[in-house]
């Protein structure tokens, strides 16, 4: 328990500069009532088979995980898969003590280690993946839960803002609370979340996820935002200026057992 308080208070203290519910809130939304994210990437080995990493993720973790209170986990694949292949989950935390003690769940959750068995039995020579990367966001203070979208079918885009200093990320996610979010939302292109990368790698960064209903719609929604007047005030701000150095982004498709 001492540990867990430890690593807890670290990770909020970590979490200290970072400046759904399909509402945006105005003030300042504490700590606590902001949802910590895990966003997992897996890198598929060639000639794997795949539907082993999707069943134990439908039948067995994302059932464990809502019994554990944890609910809207995502499950994602490319819009155009890559070779080897990736596969993504989302997994929503109302704060950083559930995410420190659902895992302890699940291992006394006999259901789910019953139905993560074959799983857990999948032999090296028949190894799904050699690791997967995981990486823990804090969402914004403006935007404190997820969203989830309502539209079927729909694409996802994930962007990731790395910075070259804590400093410059900051003043990014002061932008977005400047009025960015409203300019999303009259663009069309619909936040599910934003996090400030608080642990994993390539950091300093923030990651965010928006969805439309599909890709001409999603170029659409960028070209109206870049259009906003609203836009064009906030980029020629100063204090705005040399925020991130490098933008990147990934277009996904959820899967058909997904809660996003």
């Amino acid at each position: 328990m001492q540990r867990r308080k430890f690593l807890q208070s670290t990770l909020v203290a970590t979490a200290g500069t970072a400046v759904g519910t399909s509402s945006v809130t105005a003030g300042n939304a504490p700590a606590a009532s902001r949802e910590i994210y895990e966003w997992r990437e897996y890198e598929f080995r060639f000639g794997a088979d795949q539907s082993q990493l999707e069943n134990y993720f439908k039948t067995a973790l994302i059932p464990a995980l809502n019994r554990a209170g944890v609910k809207s986990v995502g499950v994602f694949r490319e819009w155009r898969a890559s070779d080897p292949a990736k596969f993504f989950a989302l997994i929503p935390y109302g704060s950083l003590e559930q995410r420190m003690t659902v895992h302890e769940k699940l291992k006394a959750d006999q259901e789910y280690v019953k139905n993560s068995a074959a799983y857990n039995g999948i032999p090296v020579e028949k190894a799904l993946y050699s690791r997967f990367t995981s990486s823990l966001m804090m969402a914004f203070e403006g935007w404190p839960v997820i969203t989830v979208p309502s539209a079927t079918p729909r694409v996802f885009e994930l962007r990731t803002y790395e910075g070259y200093s804590e400093e410059a990320v900051t003043r990014k996610i002061k932008m977005f609370h400047d009025g960015e979010f409203p300019i999303f939302q009259r663009a069309g292109l619909n936040p599910v979340f934003f996090g400030d990368v608080i642990a994993g790698d390539k950091l300093p960064r923030l990651t965010y996820l928006l969805t439309c209903e599909n890709m001409e719609a999603r170029d659409k929604g960028w070209v109206a935002f870049i259009a906003d007047p609203a836009w064009k005030k906030l980029v020629g701000d100063p204090q705005y200026a040399n925020t991130i150095s490098k933008i990147s982004n990934s277009f996904l498709i959820p899967t058909a057992y997904s809660q996003v």
